[in-house]
């Protein structure tokens, strides 16, 4: 099947450029492509999956993708989807969060014997003489349409408006496309939705350059079934660097997906087959929760690894408690299904986001609003306080009933204390006797 189609029929696709043409260059054997990745952090979220999923979707159809680190762009800053100016890094800032990022991309995509590649945008940007750029490049676009692109209007239109350094952000992608279809013979860019007016200005720039067929193929903008942008929490962006977000934490993240959003995001963020996906849409009740299970053990197999997944699946088990689930619902996953043993006797270590507090810590006792606070599970100590007073505060599985209650000796049960938030949040504080 035509990768295109495979994009396609997952939900990855909102507008391509030269559709037929585009399924032709993608028939005739390997083809490159690429997508940039903005180094202001050094880690990508999980906003930024859907253009990785894509990638290593090219890649298992015998494709030969590029990741683009825009470590010469970076120092300006893109200006697509932003009301105001990116705040400026350094080049020290842009060489450290290319390790990360190379890195977390390296657990979707194979870079091994050049069946990839990861390349950096300041190798040609930064020693561009300016003249020599604006004769040669600056000459084909018109200000006039530059203006009419999405990603300039939104700008155009806030009280900040559009810097002069952020304006030549398109020229510059442009030019990555330019060069990389003359020097890697990479003629398909992808990218988000926002990018459009940023791949056409490229596609159109290798051809009066280069004389050559160049193609581009944006991402639709991946909300919730609520509405919110994918990947954010109240907590704030989910990381794929597990010094960030925990494999633990990321797998909640994805075990506590919206019932309306399981069967897409299958889709979008798991390589099961689409046949028996699109068997889930049949589902729901303790079915769907299975199949929640499922979107989280794969994902976060892929980001962080089979014994990572294994072990957030299993301390999940034991903190919410066990999901059989049936041989039938996604055969092709090789998720546990059977029941598990205890974490201790199956030799999995527990990441259940715990903190460890010596005994003369709690002695004298601890406000629980206080602890709450201490270990990160809320924001504040007025949000503990409201959490307690509208019941969502749990100690040793137990409703805490008033702001007031101190934590204390009495309070630890072998050897720790487990608080939670909600449904949903949990951390275990363990005790050093």
């Amino acid at each position: 099947m035509n990768v295109i189609k495979v994009l396609q029929e997952r939900g990855f696709i909102e507008n391509m450029t030269h559709e037929k043409e585009l399924y032709a260059y993608l028939d005739n054997g390997s083809a490159s492509c690429y997508i940039g990745f903005d180094p202001t952090a050094s880690s990508l979220h999980v906003g930024s999956l859907v253009p990785i999923m894509s990638l290593a979707h090219m890649q298992h159809n015998s494709h030969h993708p590029i990741a683009l680190v825009g470590g010469g762009t970076g120092l300006i800053g893109d200006p697509s989807g932003k009301t105001e100016m990116r705040k400026l890094i350094t080049k020290e800032d842009v060489e450290f969060n290319k390790i990360g990022i190379k890195k977390q991309l390296s657990n979707f995509i194979n870079f091994s014997d050049g069946r990839a590649e990861l390349v950096d945008n300041a190798d040609w940007l930064t020693g561009l003489g300016y003249i020599d750029f604006l004769r040669d490049i600056g000459r084909f676009f018109s200000v006039n349409r530059m203006v009419k692109a999405e990603s300039y209007k939104l700008r155009l239109e806030s009280d900040e408006g559009l810097s002069f350094i952020e304006f030549n952000y398109m020229l510059l992608q442009a030019y990555d496309f330019m060069k990389l279809a003359d020097s890697h013979g990479c003629l398909l860019q992808m990218g988000g939705s926002d990018q459009w007016g940023n791949i056409v200005a490229g596609v159109d720039l290798v051809r009066r350059k280069l004389q050559k067929t160049a193609f581009g193929i944006t991402f639709p903008l991946i909300t919730t079934s609520s509405g919110a942008k994918m990947g954010k929490t109240a907590n704030g962006a989910v990381w794929l660097d597990p010094e960030k977000t925990s494999p633990y934490d990321y797998y909640q993240f994805w075990v506590n997906t919206d019932d309306n959003d399981v069967a897409r995001f299958l889709a979008l963020f798991t390589f099961l087959p689409m046949d028996e996906i699109r068997e889930v849409e049949k589902l729901d009740g303790a079915d769907l929760n299975s199949v929640k299970s499922i979107l989280a053990y794969e994902a976060t197999k892929l980001c962080h690894g089979i014994s990572e997944a294994q072990k957030a699946k299993l301390s999940a088990s034991a903190n919410f408690g066990e999901r059989v689930i049936p041989d039938s619902i996604l055969p092709s996953s090789d998720v546990t299904r059977e029941k598990s043993k205890d974490l201790v006797e199956a030799g999995i270590e527990d990441t259940t986001p715990q903190s460890f507090y010596d005994v003369s810590m709690i002695e004298s006792g601890i406000p629980a609003f206080k602890l709450y606070y201490e270990v990160g599970l809320v924001q504040s100590g007025s949000a503990a306080r409201r959490l307690i007073q509208q019941g969502g505060a749990y100690l040793n599985g137990n409703r805490i009933e008033s702001i007031d209650y101190i934590v204390g000796v009495s309070d630890i049960e072998h050897d720790e204390i487990l608080l939670k938030a909600g449904k949903k949040k949990i951390h275990k504080i363990k005790i050093k006797m």
